[in-house]
């Protein structure tokens, strides 16, 4: 099982989800699977970056809700969460 470590982005973009139940019933859902070393479902359209998030891993929490990471050995990490227009 994955260790979790948040970026400060990802602290502070999180907190505005924090009264959005079902987005982060969503993320807590997508984080059971990916701390388990597990592939998310089709839904959440996961894929790798490219350019300057290379080495970085996309998935869509909701519709425009998306959640960047990566992942090593023993820690997956959180980078950042937010829309697309806010992220890219």
């Amino acid at each position: 099982m994955l260790k979790i470590k948040n970026s400060k982005k990802f602290k502070k973009e999180i907190k505005k989800y924090r009264h959005q139940h079902t987005v982060i019933s969503e993320l807590n859902k997508a984080l059971a699977l990916l701390i388990k070393g597990k592939e998310l479902p089709e839904k959440y359209r996961d894929h790798n970056l490219e350019g300057s998030w290379a080495n970085h891993r996309e998935c869509h929490i909701k519709s425009d809700v998306l959640l960047i990471y990566f992942t090593d050995k023993e820690t997956l990490y959180l980078e950042r969460i937010g829309s697309h227009s806010e992220l890219f």
